[in-house]
């Protein structure tokens, strides 16, 4: 019987401020072309509408996860993640979503992947992207992962269950070194357009840092008005290219818009101050230690993700790095650091020993939104 299209099982979850399309390992072909093709279909890309499929049309919505039983004696779970392109065809594996990883174990627990326990189930998570474990405490009823709570997150309306995410060991999840290149501190020379220090830091992912005021910002914009200053968005890219070249993630810089988009991450900081952020909501620089803006896909985060929270976090322990020079006295002096994104304060925790992080901490929400099938038309399969 001739068929126009196939179906794939998928369930739609928000994770954090991120929400993702989660797919089966096993309800997929092997990692190469033929997967890549089947999810691109699945989110419409490359379309920066995405209407011919589940993506949103955001880099916050355009997120794949892959999850399958860990052959690991650590984990009970592998996860790999992708950033989908919205107006490219193809799919970033390099780097892992914090935000994501807090929606895995209700995935992984509806498809009987482990058994939870009440009132709590740590689900050990293995990154295969980041080759590094991560766990997420959920609090279970009669069986089932919990969604509905008091904890509130900023960048999602409502409440949610308070979800504890903790990234083990984080130092080096792309480039196998916390300094990529050695140094608290580089120098990126764009000729005519100026020179620019930066802090490379990789920890959960890999971040680049640069100093607000070095781009002529006062650093509480909010991502539109960033946006719309002339030459900010190129000048960070190419920032951004020169340190993916600089770190090895590309060859050559020229490569790095289409061979790696979202990795390394970069981000604008300044020090504490009040400022407005989105939907009116006023922050006091007393409330936070850094603010931050991130760049993701050649836009401004509309949020802050996880991963580059965990690196802000790492950052920050760091003597000599630009964080570590602009975060508040009481960050300096804690385990914890309160970074102020465009919708408010994001908490993060580094808990060091011996001048090495052992882990990091951060709290999320997390939902399903959706069980069902999304269908691929054979003609997409281009294999």
């Amino acid at each position: 019987m001739y068929r126009e299209s196939f179906s794939v099982p998928c369930s739609i979850i928000r994770g954090g401020t991120s929400k993702g399309v989660f797919f089966l390992e096993n309800s997929l072909p092997p990692a190469g072309q033929m997967r890549d093709n089947i999810i691109l279909s699945a989110f419409g890309s490359p379309d920066s509408r995405q209407i011919d499929g589940l993506g949103g049309a955001n880099s916050l919505t355009s997120k794949v996860c892959i999850i399958g039983p860990s052959q690991r004696e650590d984990a009970d779970v592998d996860y790999t993640y992708g950033q989908v392109s919205l107006d490219k065809a193809m799919i970033d594996w390099e780097g892992n979503c914090g935000n994501m990883v807090s929606a895995v174990g209700i995935f992984a627990v509806q498809n009987n992947l482990l058994k939870p326990v009440e009132p709590f189930t740590v689900v050990r998570i293995y990154n295969t992207n980041s080759s590094k474990i991560i766990h997420v405490t959920y609090p279970v009823r009669d069986g089932l992962v919990l969604s509905q709570g008091d904890y509130a997150i900023p960048g999602v309306p409502g409440t949610g269950a308070k979800l504890k995410v903790e990234f083990f060991d984080p130092a080096g999840s792309v480039t196998k070194k916390l300094l990529p290149t050695g140094n608290t501190k580089d120098v990126i020379n764009l000729n005519e357009k100026g020179s620019y220090t930066v802090s490379i830091v990789d920890s959960g992912n890999p971040v680049i840092f640069v100093k607000a005021e070095d781009l002529s910002l006062k650093g509480y914009e909010l991502p539109a008005q960033i946006e719309g200053t002339p030459g900010v968005l190129d000048i960070l890219e190419e920032i951004r290219s020169i340190c993916a070249e600089l770190t090895g993630i590309v060859a050559d810089r020229s490569m790095a818009t289409a061979k790696s988009p979202a990795y390394p991450k970069i981000c604008i900081v300044s020090k504490p101050q009040d400022y407005t952020g989105t939907e009116n909501r006023q922050v006091r620089a007393e409330d936070v230690d850094l603010l931050a803006r991130m760049a993701a896909l050649q836009k401004i985060h509309k949020t802050f993700a996880v991963t580059a929270a965990v690196c802000t976090g790492a950052a920050a322990k760091i003597e000599g790095t630009i964080v570590n020079q602009l975060i508040s006295q009481r960050a300096k002096e804690s385990e914890t650091l309160v970074i102020g994104h465009p919708y408010g304060p994001m908490e993060v925790t580094v808990h060091m020993e011996n001048g090495h992080i052992i882990k990091e901490g951060i709290y999320r929400t997390a939902r399903k939104i959706m069980d069902g099938s999304v269908f691929i038309p054979h003609t997409k399969l281009g294999v």
